[in-house]
């Protein structure tokens, strides 16, 4: 009756995605990832995380997901090992330094970070190029690296607030340090502009802070929330101007806060989100929060066992509960194929393509890597101009 159960809800699965999904492609990796990062608008990295020896490759998303015409007639319908190699240790974050062939990692274990060349068409081997100091010797978490947009390889990293650091790749020279007496875990680390970044912290605090100069950085506290002593994560928007960039808070318990970045601690809409937080997480790095490049979404994972779109752009000032607007349930389906498919695989990482408005990668626990491009019902189901 239970295998009986499995095939149907397959069945079910299968057959509501012809209509859901403009796009849906599945890759299997040898061991989980929770890194997926772009390095072209074609390709990715990932890497394991496990405590030995991990992969880490770079692939290429299957060609028909490019194709605008016939797609049918696309023979390239899979991922594809494009480079690879191999990491010592876990990988708990990578980035990849924009206009270079570079990569950073960090394995969680030190404030050290690690520096590939992912190879070129002489060499498909990703290679191990160097080290990047940080500013402890001792491991305070996952240090979190941003890449500075500009074509300069520079790298801002760190894993507390009070050890955030500017580092050029080059010649490892630091270039600017954030001076603050706070230490508070990040949860995110990124550049808002050429030299404007944000801090997440996992109490919810925000950091914005210029690298060009010396003066303090701008903190903002976190919503009023009915549980004070629980995680938050963060995003934000980047752009040419980083005044028009919009920040995002998410905490454990589904409570979601969209500010400006000229004002972050003023709310301009609130949420609470189904994000079915009865479905612990393993671990609070398997969380992801994500701003979509090209629409008024974000999307959320590592909570429950789906990827979940919510539409900001219907959220008011005053909290109101949210509904999904689309959950990529792929994973939890696909992994009650396997023999011990009895527990759902959660969601470890997802991203947002940079150029394609409703195309996502997502991974989970069970090692699989899924591409999707959802269809807007809404949008589908709106009646066309004139029609009565």
């Amino acid at each position: 009756m239970e295998e009986a159960n499995v095939e149907d809800i397959l069945d079910d699965w299968f057959i509501e995605s012809l209509k859901t999904y403009k796009d849906l492609h599945v890759y299997q990796l040898e061991h989980p990832t929770q890194v997926i990062e772009w390095t072209s608008g074609k390709t990715v990295c990932v890497a394991g995380y496990g405590s030995s020896k991990n992969e880490v490759l770079e692939l290429r998303l299957p060609l028909k997901l490019f194709a605008n015409e016939n797609k049918g007639l696309c023979a390239e319908r899979d991922f594809k090992v494009v480079h690879g190699g191999f990491a010592d240790g876990p990988v708990r974050c990578l980035r990849h330094v924009p206009g270079t062939r570079c990569i950073v990692t960090s394995d969680g274990l030190s404030s050290n970070l690690q520096v590939w060349d992912l190879g070129g068409d002489d060499s498909d081997v990703i290679r191990r190029t160097g080290s990047v100091k940080g500013r402890t010797t001792a491991s305070e978490g996952v240090s979190r690296i941003a890449a500075r947009p500009s074509s300069r390889p520079h790298i801002l990293h760190g894993a507390l607030s009070g050890d955030i650091q500017l580092t050029e790749l080059t010649s490892g020279k630091t270039l600017y340090k954030l001076e603050t007496d706070s230490a508070d875990p990040l949860s995110s680390l990124q550049f808002v502009g050429d030299s404007v970044f944000l801090a997440g912290c996992r109490n919810g605090n925000i950091y914005v802070a210029d690298t060009r100069t010396s003066s303090a950085p701008q903190l903002s506290p976190p919503p009023a929330s009915s549980g004070e002593s629980e995680p938050w994560w963060t995003d934000a928007s980047a752009g040419p101007d980083p005044s028009s960039c919009r920040v995002i808070r998410l905490s454990l318990s589904g409570e979601a806060a969209v500010s400006d970045l000229r004002n972050p601690g003023a709310i301009v809409s609130r949420a609470r989100l189904d994000v079915q937080t009865h479905c612990r997480c393993s671990s609070t790095d398997d969380v992801g929060l994500s701003l979509a490049p090209a629409l008024d979404c974000i999307a959320v994972s590592g909570l429950g066992r789906a990827v979940q779109i919510y539409d900001t752009s219907v959220w008011r000032p005053e909290p109101q509960d949210a509904l999904p607007l689309f959950e990529h349930r792929g994973h939890e389906v696909s992994s009650r194929q396997s023999d011990e498919g009895s527990v759902p695989a959660l969601v470890t990482s997802h991203v947002w393509h940079p150029d394609r408005p409703r195309t996502l990668l997502s991974a989970a626990a069970d090692g699989s890597v899924h591409v999707w491009d959802w269809v807007d019902r809404s949008a589908a189901d709106a009646p066309a101009p004139g029609a009565k």
